[in-house]
């Protein structure tokens, strides 16, 4: 199959795959050989699909699209089962999916480029734009909602809006306003982590009402289009969406799910993508610079986006203005899934390695959350170390060895110890040996202090003082400590 992406100011390669495998390129990679080409990923690629086809084959999955991104790249995409099981259609990296709560990052997206114009700040009050806004507050002396709390989902609203995931009706923008002021907020602002839906619909209300578009219109023009996510709309029928299923019942049947449209809480859930709209959405977290052309935000508001801002009661997760925030094996992880009727999806991102990984299913029990993480221990993790580009180390010079030794301050002694080339800091009078604050040569005689956390003076340069052939003083950051040994 040979399939093509068109996108602004990149040239576009396409290869080749068998069946319905395709490596897509947005730009082209400088390597010696494409990162699907590299013999470990193709070896994951392998043991991904054989798992993938097991679990529709045992767990009776109708279909399953994924796909793996490396910085502006979608490495690999492949389409397993149907996208509707009576027409015999298989699934293919252009099948439209419903993304659901995926909605949500373009929700966050738009309030963040609205604040980078100056329109509006995260602390603004709800009601400075919805003058209707009205709720029964959890307590007589809660402070006003704001837009980083509807963002957070650390508003206290409801999770809903009305009983649409039970009767897939769901308000007109009418109903809602007329809904809100019976409606009871479940905890004070801030108060703890608490999912809404309806939250993210009255954040999407602001952005219509600050930008004077409809959302539709506005995620067409200042995300759709800059990204050309051509593929991409919200609530409109298509004849390349794949068929929803509903959960798997006891006799092994499912029922068709009927087209259902989220009208005012289209902010919430409303979007329709594909595989490759989205790895092109993945690829703009990515970018940096200035707002402009396929970077849809600068990369400070980026950054804001992707920092944890809201910590799960127990700690376990936590939430970053629109994308989840993940931990997993000492990696950090940011990322959404989403459910509609007949569709789930999940998208993981790695922002150290650069690296994405998208899976959209058309049932509601698939696990497309457990999918990604398989797709990202196997498949995206060895597309990580086939682009990964390690800076040019500098030499080892056998010299510095008379840089270890014992060095004095007022608060502690630290002793510098050489090992196997590497230049580590030791408290000599610690209860355990903890080496992992290290010297990274930078030239010049200067070192750069690295440690996992940042208590101590990392990220600064650490450089040795000598007088007469001698070194004297350890110099850390702004201060220093004098050789005693």
């Amino acid at each position: 199959m040979i399939h093509t992406l068109k996108t602004p100011l990149r040239l576009v390669r396409a290869i080749t795959l068998p069946l319905l495998a395709v490596m897509l390129s947005f730009s082209v990679i400088a390597q010696e050989q494409p990162p699907a080409d590299d013999p470990d990923v193709q070896a994951s690629i392998r043991l991904f699909s054989a798992w993938m086809e097991g679990q529709l084959a045992y767990r009776g999955i109708p279909g399953v699209v994924v796909g793996v991104v490396a910085g502006d790249d979608l490495v690999w995409t492949q389409g397993f089962g149907h996208a509707d099981l009576a027409a015999d259609r298989p699934m293919t990296p252009d099948t439209r999916f419903r993304m659901a709560s995926h909605s949500k990052l373009f929700t966050a997206t738009a309030i963040m480029q609205l604040r980078e114009q100056g329109l509006l700040r995260l602390d603004d009050p709800v009601a400075q734009y919805l003058p209707w806004f009205e709720v029964q507050t959890a307590a007589p002396d809660d402070a006003p909602i704001t837009l980083e709390h509807l963002l957070t989902h650390s508003s206290g609203l409801p999770r809903e809006a009305g009983p649409h995931w039970s009767d897939l009706e769901f308000p007109s923008a009418a109903q809602l306003q007329a809904l809100l002021p019976e409606r009871q907020a479940a905890f004070s602002p801030e108060t703890r982590w608490k999912y809404s839906n309806l939250a993210y619909t009255l954040a999407g209300m602001v952005v219509e009402q600050v930008s004077g578009e409809s959302w539709a219109g506005y995620l067409q023009a200042n995300i759709f289009d800059p990204l050309s996510m051509t593929a991409s709309s919200i609530d409109r029928e298509d004849p390349k969406l794949a068929t929803g299923y509903g959960r798997r019942m006891p006799d092994g049947s499912r029922a068709i799910m009927p087209f259902v449209d989220a009208r005012a809480m289209a902010s919430a859930t409303g979007l329709t993508s594909t595989v490759e709209d989205m790895a092109r959405f993945v690829s703009a977290q990515f970018r940096e610079g200035a707002r402009g052309e396929n970077r849809l935000l600068s990369t400070a508001s980026l950054r804001e986006m992707h920092r944890v801002r809201m910590l799960e009661n127990d700690w376990t997760r936590g939430q970053g203005i629109g994308f989840a925030v993940m931990r997993v094996d000492d990696r950090l992880y940011v990322g959404h899934g989403g459910g509609y009727p007949g569709y789930t999806t999940h998208t993981r991102i790695q922002l150290d390695d650069e690296i994405g990984v998208i899976v959209l299913t058309n049932t509601n029990d698939s696990g497309p959350s457990h999918i990604s993480a398989e797709l990202m221990k196997t498949v995206g993790q060895a597309v990580a170390r086939a682009t990964k580009t390690e800076p040019e180390p500098v030499e080892w010079d056998a010299d510095w060895a008379r840089f270890a030794g014992i060095y004095r301050s007022t608060w502690a002694d630290m002793q510098v110890v050489l090992m196997n080339e590497q230049l580590v800091l030791l408290r000599p009078d610690a209860d355990n040996i903890d080496v992992t604050q290290t010297l990274e040569p930078l030239g010049d005689g200067q070192f750069l202090l690295t440690a996992p956390t940042g208590g101590s003076a990392v990220g600064e340069v650490v450089r040795f003082v000598e007088e007469d052939g001698r070194v004297v003083r350890m110099i850390t950051g702004d201060s220093y400590a004098d050789r005693i040994d």
